[in-house]
């Protein structure tokens, strides 16, 4: 179980505040892995198939890349925000693909703090995911509604 050491409120969450969600190394394995279960295209599952696409050998399902982003990103941010629901995800671009070894390295930006008289605020972040060259594979934003801390 996660131990929150911090909770982070809606007035705490500024705009422009950057937090870096830390990394996650990706192999063909884990590849092929969650395609099987979720995005069984052959360019995410089949090596030989793969390497006669556009693409030239086997890539991670743009979903496989977003559940990192979201898994990196309630491990070293949201985990600690008074997140009261999930509103929208909106403007997701799939950037870069993905290949086995990359290391994917990830940050949130606050974009949006819109406080509330119901005691709740809706922020929007930037979810961002990068390479090993620092190019961006994947983004998106995310909606919450975040908890005041007083109201």
């Amino acid at each position: 179980m996660r131990q929150t050491l911090r909770v982070l409120y809606a007035e705490d969450l500024t705009v422009g505040e950057c937090f870096e969600i830390g990394s996650w190394h990706v192999t063909a394995d884990e590849i092929v892995r969650f395609a099987r279960d979720w995005d069984p295209v052959p360019i995410h599952v089949d090596e030989e198939a793969a390497a006669l696409s556009p693409f030239g050998g086997l890539i991670a399902s743009g979903l496989h890349t977003m559940a990192i982003a979201v898994r990196l990103g309630y491990d070293n941010f949201a985990g600690d925000v008074a997140i009261h629901a999930g509103r929208a995800i909106r403007e997701l671009r799939m950037l870069k693909p993905v290949r086995p070894a990359m290391t994917l390295t990830g940050s949130i930006e606050i974009i949006e703090q819109r406080l509330r008289d119901d005691g709740r605020g809706v922020i929007s972040w930037r979810n961002q995911l990068r390479d090993d060259e620092g190019n961006p594979v994947l983004q998106f934003v995310a909606e919450v509604l975040v908890n005041c801390r007083n109201r």
